[in-house]
């Protein structure tokens, strides 16, 4: 068994499901300040059963790097220190203004709805910056940090996206015409962000560079962006029938901007493999000692599955359309 390549495949899910399920959270905080006090009730419980168990994969993910690749964690977390930092005091944030908006009044509960919002901006951009600079090898020039930069922006464009077509599926009336609207920008925004982004990539890196135009090999790789076009022409839609009042099925938009998602991941994951460091380490080098990669592997194996049941299990309990008040 090559155990490192099985402990990489374990924590791109680990990290693609965070990604996915916390990604959608913070939309939803991120787009607080455009709706109305009782809309954000039934915003707020739409996530509240749902967000914090959310970040378990965040933390599993992290903790097979430390494990599994201990090489790669000191460079990576190193390298990373400070949006590391400010993402984990935007994660904190939000999770006490999640709980201190509930006893708040009048103008204290605004300002916790703020900072609930400001929690997940500062989350979703540092997570966009950490990507932009792992990318890049963690090199150290003007470019690279304006790199980073459009790479914070697009994953908060993303996130917005993911969250908005949430609302979606668990929100009626009004508040989910709203989301519709949100949900087209965050479309138009998404496919500007993947372009640019998409452009950069291989200007900076030599490695990617030579992963994507090394024709005729790569021509299958040409699946991955028609792909993502499709799903996300798909979800344009399917939002735009939601907006002229057609049957359309509520959970589409959202299951379309997964698979866009998930179809990114696949071509990052490809561009950047067999390196867990870009141009320095390869997961064979950075994984530790093959048996406490097998100790380590019978742990995950025991734990995963508490995790995978847990998280189906919450989402079939709570299921169904939010309602203001639960989380006041």
């Amino acid at each position: 068994m090559d155990m490192p390549l099985i402990f990489m495949v374990l924590m791109g899910v680990s990290v693609l499901a965070y990604v996915v399920l916390d990604g959608y959270d913070l939309g939803v905080g991120m787009l607080m300040p455009a709706a109305t006090n009782e809309e954000q009730s039934v915003m707020v419980s739409s996530i509240g059963p749902f967000w914090d168990a959310n970040e378990t994969w965040l933390v599993l993910g992290v903790g097979i790097l430390l494990i599994a690749f201990p090489a790669a964690s000191g460079i990576v977390l190193g390298a990373l220190y400070l949006p590391v930092v400010a993402m984990l005091v935007g994660l904190m944030l939000r999770g006490v203004a999640f709980e201190f908006r509930m006893k708040a009044l009048g103008w204290h509960r605004d300002l916790w709805n703020w900072l609930f919002w400001a929690g997940s901006f500062l989350a979703s951009f540092c997570q966009g910056v950490m990507l932009g600079s792992y990318i890049t090898g963690f090199e150290r020039s003007f470019f690279n940090y304006m790199f980073n930069v459009v790479v914070g922006a697009s994953v908060c464009g993303g996130y917005v996206l993911l969250g908005s077509t949430w609302l979606i599926g668990k929100t009626e009336g009004d508040l989910q015409k709203k989301a519709v609207l949100w949900a087209r920008w965050g479309l138009l925004w998404v496919a500007l962000g993947v372009a640019l982004v998409s452009i950069a990539t291989p200007l900076i890196s030599a490695t990617v560079r030579g992963k994507w135009f090394d024709f005729p090999s790569t021509l299958a790789l040409m699946l991955l962006p028609a792909a993502s076009l499709a799903a996300w022409i798909w979800v344009w839609r399917g939002v735009g029938r939601f907006r002229k009042g057609h049957a359309v099925h509520d959970w589409q938009p959202f299951a379309g901007v997964v698979a866009i998602f998930s179809i990114s991941f696949l071509g990052l994951a490809y561009s950047l493999f067999p390196y867990v460091v870009i141009d320095r380490l390869t997961i064979w080098e950075a994984a530790a000692h093959p048996s406490a990669l097998k100790v380590t592997l019978i742990g995950a194996l025991i734990v995963l599955p508490f995790i995978v049941g847990y998280t189906i299990v919450a989402y079939r309990v709570f299921g169904g359309k939010a309602k203001a008040g639960l989380y006041d």
